[in-house]
């Protein structure tokens, strides 16, 4: 794992590690709620910068850090949210998968029925964006291995949440003019790689190999890294 020092409520400083093999978090107790607007915005840009990265399996068993304990898998929920974590039973932290930081986050959503028919006319499999398995689209929407939903960035709530990190970052720094436009840009950018689906018969190569997720991912991140 690589570490990351990032800024916690309070300006405290948080060093937050990252396997990018395997496409996780590893949060130290309470890091995760404890992670300061700016902070949730550059794990999200970190995330993007590697959307495109095929992710290797999570070491089996998983082992806490600090005590090398087996973790526990534990479903948890926020929001009507629910996501997955591997935590260390002696409580020293968590191991959280790229995906289910941004399902905690609230930044992505199941594809609807009408998403997934679309897809189906067109490719015969997708790999899961949580764990990278095929899920097979003529059996189903759910990835077999891990159980996750086939899902995409929630344009809206991407949007909307990243305007709010960023004015609760602001309080102490002057109003971007132009954000309100960068904004509206990000969100089109997001639509316009989804909306490919319909006009561009090679994004459905990405989609096959990628998973759902990259393009638009990676369209927020590079505008997040451009602020």
């Amino acid at each position: 794992m690589t570490a990351h020092t990032l800024e916690g409520h309070l300006r405290v400083p948080l060093e937050i590690d990252a396997c990018f093999s395997c496409q996780a978090f590893w949060f130290d107790r309470h890091e995760s709620l404890q992670l300061s607007p700016a902070s949730t915005l550059k794990l999200f840009g970190l995330i993007g910068d590697r959307a495109h990265e095929r992710r290797g399996p999570l070491p089996h068993p998983a082992k806490c850090p600090h005590c090398r304990a087996r973790l526990t898998r534990t479903t948890d929920a926020t929001r009507n949210v629910r996501f997955q974590y591997w935590r260390c039973p002696h409580g020293h932290g968590r191991l959280t998968t790229f995906f289910d930081f941004l399902r905690e986050k609230n930044f992505i959503r199941p594809l609807s029925p009408d998403q997934v028919e679309s897809l189906r006319r067109h490719v015969q499999a997708v790999n899961c964006s949580n764990c990278g398995a095929p899920v097979d689209l003529a059996r189903g929407s759910v990835c077999a291995h891990c159980q996750s939903p086939l899902s995409m960035l929630d344009l809206t709530q991407t949007r909307d949440l990243i305007a709010q990190l960023q004015q609760a970052d602001r309080t102490s720094k002057p109003i971007d003019p132009a954000l309100p436009l960068r904004l509206e840009q990000a969100r089109r950018e997001v639509e316009a790689a989804f909306a490919a689906f319909e006009r561009q018969p090679r994004w459905y190569d990405d989609v096959s190999a990628s998973g759902l997720l990259g393009a638009s991912l990676s369209s927020v991140a590079r505008w997040l890294k451009s602020r």
